[in-house]
């Protein structure tokens, strides 16, 4: 079975929604047609010339990768930087370009969690939860089809709130309504002011599925013109957000867990802030760059905050509250082509995806 570039997107979107993305990042398709039909796919943590050789010997003419190689506007693609020397390699070659970043770092089974079964760490929870990606709906509807319309909203991804999923608030009450010469009331008549006992629904949902909602909405209310009300509301999905807070298996030393984390992540060094001279057991984690997390961690009471890309001035936050570690931004995402690869063989039996071979680390070591 042959597939176009627009049927993964679609399954990569539904994974990792596009608006969880942060506003600074550069997600979806970067180069290609969402027409292209895929031959094989290969996924990479980020994107140099010998990503596009390899994906050229492999037959690849879709790449997906994690880090984007577009970050900030463009005026031409002349050949003089190394991300443009990529571009027009990719484009001479025919090969597509799709970037999920950011918005895969917020989903459940993201990078740190990766991380965290590779630890055993367990009873995890999320970091930091994202604000901004609830709505609520409030829409009226006659009392004898509330029913089939919230069922509608719950089959679009409606009221779900953490581990409880049909979740709504329901009302009673009058609607009156009196259409013109150019309407076609459903119940009562033009012209004539009418009285309707109506059912009001109240559901919550994820920015992401608003035009499902709607068209849920459209498609099994009655009325020619339906009244509703959408707004954006702070309430916060537990489930969704930015690292992970869990408990390691057993109790370590401080240097019992440096060596346990340097062996089970290959890692071929350990930044790390001053040893408090206490056992470990709660972790928290967030892979790429993650200073921002440091005092989320202390907040959760956590033994040890681990991320990457920490400045100088950062490992002094830990003022003997927690031990702060940085392992490196490559070292602590270089298992997102994994998970890719894992989930895409899971939804496209018939095409080859293949996990780049390529260390992209640009940071070599000297020791």
């Amino acid at each position: 079975m042959k597939f176009k570039i627009k049927d993964v997107i679609s399954k990569l979107e539904k994974l990792a929604p596009v608006e969880y993305a942060e506003h600074y990042d550069n997600v979806g398709l970067i180069t290609g047609f969402y027409d292209q039909e895929i031959k094989n796919i290969l996924v990479t943590l980020d994107l140099n010339e010998e990503v596009i050789i390899e994906s050229i010997q492999k037959k690849c003419n879709f790449i997906i990768t994690f880090h984007p190689i577009i970050f900030n506007p463009i005026k031409n693609i002349v050949g003089n930087t190394y991300f443009k020397k990529v571009l027009i390699c990719a484009l001479k070659n025919d090969i597509a370009i799709y970037t999920i970043h950011t918005n895969l770092d917020y989903i459940c089974n993201n990078v740190s969690s990766y991380v965290a079964k590779i630890l055993k760490i367990s009873k995890n929870k999320v970091l930091i939860p994202k604000k901004g990606i609830m709505k609520k709906l409030y829409v009226y509807v006659p009392v004898n089809y509330a029913k089939k319309v919230r069922n509608s909203l719950f089959e679009a991804g409606a009221g779900n709130i953490s581990n409880y999923s049909h979740c709504s608030y329901n009302f009673d009450g009058l609607g009156s309504y009196m259409g013109n010469e150019k309407t076609n009331p459903f119940i009562g008549k033009k012209n004539i002011f009418h009285m309707e006992k109506e059912t009001c629904i109240s559901v919550i949902f994820p920015s992401y599925k608003l035009e499902d909602i709607k068209k849920a909405i459209f498609n099994n209310h009655p009325y020619e013109e339906i009244s509703y009300e959408i707004h954006n509301i702070e309430n916060i999905n537990p489930n969704i957000g930015i690292g992970i807070v869990g408990f390691l298996e057993k109790e370590m030393s401080e240097y019992d867990f440096l060596y346990f984390l340097k062996k089970k992540m290959d890692l071929f060094y350990i930044r790390h802030s001053k040893l408090r001279k206490k056992s470990i057991r709660k972790i928290s984690i967030i892979t790429g760059s993650g200073s921002f997390g440091i005092y989320p961690s202390i907040m959760e009471k956590s033994d040890v905050f681990i991320s990457s890309d920490l400045k100088y001035h950062d490992f002094f936050k830990s003022n003997g509250n927690i031990l702060i570690i940085d392992i490196g931004h490559y070292e602590s995402e270089k298992f997102v082509k994994k998970i890719l690869k894992s989930f895409l063989e899971k939804k496209f039996h018939s095409i080859f995806v293949y996990e780049s071979k390529i260390n992209t680390n640009p940071i070599k070591y000297f020791s």
